[in-house]
C-alpha cells in the first residue's frame, strides 16, 4: 500500500503526459477562429512512417562491411597516427556534399594518458633464488595473419599502472576482489609477494588497489579460458584462427583507473589552458604495478615472479569528432548519437563495429537531408569520441565543457559502441523511460537470417519471457556514462550479441588484444554484416523517432515500475535492522508526501498551443536531471544519480542505500548508519521532487 502510495506522483504525472499527447496530436489542429494559423505544418510536424520506412530500407550491410575494413586497417589507439587517420575519415564521410551532414568539426581536448615504452618494454620473469631466468612472459603476442604484425601494435600492458619493479612469491588471488585478499591473508602473509589474478569480478584497478594495503608488491591479471573460452586453449584446431576464441597468448589491455574523463580535470573540459591538479593527487588508480598477460603465461608462472614495468605518463592531444545535423522546429533541442573512435589494436569489434554503424546511419540520414527530402524536427548531434580506452575521456570532456547546454537542451543520448558482440540477439539498457521506444524500433527490423520475424519477437525468444529485459546503465562501461551520471539525461546502450545459453564468455573473446580484426569481425563475429545492419536500422529508427515525434515518446509509467521494485528489494533487505536500530523507513522513503496533482488537461481541441507541447516535452526531458543529487557520492567523481550510481553492494535496489547499508552492517559504527539514514532521506526528496516536475501546474 504505501509502495503504491510513493508512485502516485509519478503515475499521476505520466496520466497527464498520456492526455497531452492527445492534446498534441488533436488540439492544434487549428485556432480559435477556426483558420489554420500560419505555423501549424511545422508546428505539428511529427514522425513520418513512410520516412522511416525509407531509413530502414536503405541502411546497407555491404556500405557497414566496408566502413569496417576501411576503419581497421591500422591500429588506432587513442592520439596515434592511425588515430588520426580515422580522425580525417570521419571528417571527409560527415562533410560529404552529397551524403554528409549541415556540419562536422574536431573538438581537441590536451588530455593525461599512459603508454608503454616501446624501446623498453614491460616485462614478466620467473627466477629461481639465484636469480636466474626461468621463464620470460610473452612481449607481443603470437602472430596469425599480417595484423598482428603491424609495427603499430602496443604491447599488452595496463594503461595508469605505476612504473616500477616487483619481485615477490606468486600467489593465486582469484578476481582480486577485497574478499579474496581478505580470505588470503587469513592464512598467508601477503607482505612483499606478487598476486595473480583473472578478469572479472573486479574492475582492473581495483585488482591492484585491493592489494596494496595487505603488502603486495605487484599484481598480474589474465584472461582465464573458462571464463571467456568456454575452457578451450589449444591454437592447434580451437582457438582464433580456427574459431572465435581467444589464443593462448592473446591479452586483454585496458584503462586500469577507477574514475572517468581525464584525470589532471576533474569537473573541468581538458583544455590546453585549463587548471591541471599534481600528478601526485590523481585517485583512482593503482599506486603498485599491475600487468595483463596471457593465459599461457599464467599457466606457466610459478614460484618468484618478477615485474618491470617502464609505463610513462603524458598529456597529449585527442580529438572528438563532431556532426550536426539542424532541427527544423526545435534546434535547440538535442538528441545525441556516440560512439569512441579509438581502440587498443585494430579494433575491429570494439568499438570500430559501432562507428561503421555510426557511418551508415548518417550516410543514409545526411543523404536526405542533402536531397531535401527531409530534416528532423530536434537537432540531432553526432559524437566520434576520442580517448574512450583511456577512461571514457572524450565524451566526458565534452559533458563538462557544454555541461550548461547539454543539460538544458538535451533529450536523450544513444550510445552504440561495441554495435555487435555476436549474432544471436539484440541486447538493449536504459533508463526504464526508453523501454517502449525501443520495442517500438525493434518491431519494425527484420531479425537477420530469420525469415518474418522481427528483432523484436527474436530478442523475446532469447529473453524467454513475455517481453524482453531492458538492462540498466548503473555503470560507467561506455560512453553514456557522463550523459547519465553527470547530466542526468535519458540514455540508452545498444547491440547484437551472444546466446547465454551456448556459451559462458564473459564478452567477446578478442575483446582488447592484436585479435579484434577485420578477419575476425568477417569470419566469427558477423559474416555478412546482417546483424550490423539490424543495429543500424534499431538504432536509427529510435533516433529518428527521439527527434521527429511531436510529443517525447519516453513513458514515465515504466519508470514508476521500477522504482516499485527497487523500493520493495530495500524494504525486503533492509527495513527490520534499521526498524530495529530506530531508523524508520515508514518516515524516509514509504511515506513521501505525496502532492495531489492538478486536474487532467483538457482535451478541448484548442487548448494546446505550441508552448504546451514544448512545456510536456520538457517535462520528460528534465525527469532524469531530477534524480541527480551532487552531494550524495562525495567519493565517486561524477556520479550524481542517485537512482543508478554504481554500487558495490550487487543489490538490485537505489544504490547509495545499498552500499551504506552493506557499510554500516559491516562496521556497526553509529556514523554509519547515520548514512544510511541520510541516503534515505535523499532518495524520499528525490523521488518527490521527480513526481513534482509533472505536475501540471505549481
Amino acid at each position: 500500500r504505501m509502495i503504491t502510495q510513493v508512485l502516485i506522483g509519478i503515475l499521476s504525472g505520466a496520466a497527464i503526459l498520456t492526455a497531452g499527447i492527445l492534446i498534441g496530436h488533436y488540439g492544434i489542429s487549428q485556432s480559435s477562429s477556426g483558420a489554420p494559423p500560419s505555423w501549424l505544418k511545422d508546428v505539428a510536424k511529427d514522425v513520418d512512417e513512410s520516412l522511416i520506412e525509407k531509413f530502414l530500407s536503405e541502411v546497407d550491410n555491404i556500405q557497414i562491411q566496408e566502413n569496417l575494413r576501411e576503419l581497421t586497417k591500422v591500429p588506432h589507439m587513442a592520439t596515434t597516427a592511425g588515430d588520426e587517420q580515422t580522425v580525417q575519415f570521419m571528417l571527409k564521410r560527415w562533410q560529404d556534399p552529397e551524403t554528409g551532414l549541415d556540419q562536422a568539426w574536431r573538438e581537441e581536448y590536451m588530455v593525461y594518458l599512459s603508454f608503454p615504452d616501446p624501446k623498453n618494454p614491460n616485462k614478466v620473469t620467473v627466477g629461481d633464488p639465484s636469480d636466474t631466468v626461468l621463464h620470460t612472459a610473452r612481449e607481443k603476442e603470437k602472430s596469425y595473419t599480417p595484423d598482428q604484425d603491424d609495427p603499430e601494435v602496443v604491447q599488452p600492458y595496463a594503461a595508469y599502472s605505476p612504473a616500477g619493479h616487483a619481485k615477490g612469491k606468486l600467489v593465486y588471488a582469484n578476481q582480486g576482489k577485497p574478499s579474496d585478499y581478505q580470505l588470503l591473508n587469513q592464512t598467508i602473509d601477503l607482505r612483499g609477494t606478487v598476486a595473480i589474478t583473472r578478469y572479472g569480478g573486479a574492475g582492473r584497478a581495483a585488482k591492484a588497489i585491493n592489494a596494496a594495503p595487505y603488502g603486495v608488491l605487484g599484481v598480474l591479471v589474465y584472461t582465464d579460458p573458462l571464463d571467456i573460452n568456454d575452457g578451450l586453449m589449444s591454437d592447434i584446431d580451437e582457438t582464433y584462427p580456427h574459431s572465435w576464441y581467444l589464443p593462448p597468448s592473446g591479452v586483454e589491455r585496458g584503462s586500469f583507473n577507477t574514475h572517468y574523463g581525464d584525470l589532471l580535470t576533474p569537473y573541468l573540459a581538458a583544455k590546453e589552458e585549463t587548471y591541471r591538479i599534481p600528478a601526485e593527487n590523481i585517485t583512482g588508480i593503482p599506486h603498485i604495478p599491475i600487468q595483463p598477460i596471457g593465459f599461457e603465461d599464467a599457466y606457466t608462472l610459478i614460484c618468484d615472479v618478477k615485474l618491470d614495468i617502464f609505463n610513462h605518463e603524458e598529456v597529449k592531444n585527442s580529438s572528438n569528432v563532431m556532426g550536426v545535423i539542424r532541427g527544423s522546429v526545435e534546434p535547440d533541442r538535442y538528441v545525441i548519437y556516440g560512439n569512441h573512435r579509438d581502440s587498443w589494436v585494430h579494433g575491429a569489434i570494439d568499438p570500430s563495429s559501432g562507428t561503421s554503424v555510426m557511418l551508415e546511419l548518417t550516410r543514409v540520414l545526411g543523404s536526405l537531408v542533402q536531397q531535401g527530402k527531409w530534416r528532423p524536427r530536434r537537432s540531432m548531434i553526432f559524437g566520434s569520441w576520442g580517448a574512450e580506452e583511456f577512461g571514457l575521456i572524450g565524451s566526458a570532456e565534452y559533458t563538462e565543457q557544454y555541461f550548461a547546454k547539454l543539460s538544458e537542451r538535451t533529450v536523450a543520448y544513444v550510445n552504440v559502441d561495441i554495435a555487435v558482440f555476436a549474432n544471436a540477439t539484440l541486447r538493449a539498457s536504459g533508463m526504464p523511460s526508453v523501454q517502449n521506444i525501443l520495442f517500438a524500433a525493434a518491431k519494425q527490423v527484420d531479425a537477420p537470417g530469420l525469415d518474418s520475424t522481427s528483432v523484436y519477437d527474436n530478442w523475446v525468444r532469447y529473453a524467454n519471457r513475455t517481453s524482453p529485459a531492458v538492462g540498466y546503465l548503473s555503470g560507467a562501461g561506455s560512453d553514456y556514462a557522463a550523459f547519465v551520471h553527470y547530466l542526468g539525461i535519458t540514455s540508452m546502450d545498444i547491440s547484437y550479441t551472444y546466446d547465454r545459453t551456448k556459451t559462458n564468455a564473459r564478452i567477446y573473446p578478442a575483446y582488447h588484444t592484436a585479435y579484434d580484426t577485420f578477419d575476425y569481425a568477417s569470419r566469427f563475429i558477423d559474416p555478412g554484416f546482417v546483424s550490423h545492419q539490424a543495429i543500424a536500422r534499431t538504432a536509427g529508427n529510435v533516433l529518428i523517432r527521439l527527434a521527429d515525434s511531436l510529443v517525447l515518446p519516453l513513458n514515465c509509467s515504466d519508470y514508476a515500475e521500477i522504482l516499485e521494485d527497487y523500493l520493495g528489494t530495500a524494504m525486503t533487505l533492509y527495513e527490520h535492522q534499521l526498524r530495529a536500530r530506530n531508523i524508520s523507513m515508514g518516515k524516509d522513503i514509504m511515506q513521501v508526501n505525496v502532492f495531489i496533482p492538478a486536474p487532467p488537461l483538457s482535451l478541448h481541441r484548442s487548448c494546446l498551443r505550441p508552448l504546451k507541447v514544448r512545456r510536456i516535452n520538457d517535462q520528460l526531458m528534465l525527469l532524469d536531471r531530477a534524480f541527480l543529487d551532487p552531494l550524495a557520492f562525495p567519493d565517486k567523481h561524477a556520479y550524481r544519480h542517485v537512482i543508478w550510481a554504481s554500487s558495490d553492494a550487487g543489490k538490485p535496489t537505489f544504490p547509495g542505500l545499498a552500499d551504506a547499508f552493506a557499510t554500516a552492517e559491516s562496521s556497526g559504527q553509529s556514523r554509519h548508519w547515520d548514512k544510511v539514514h541520510y541516503h534515505l532521506s535523499v532518495l524520499s526528496q528525490a523521488i518527490e521532487g521527480a513526481a513534482h516536475t509533472l505536475v501540471d501546474v505549481i
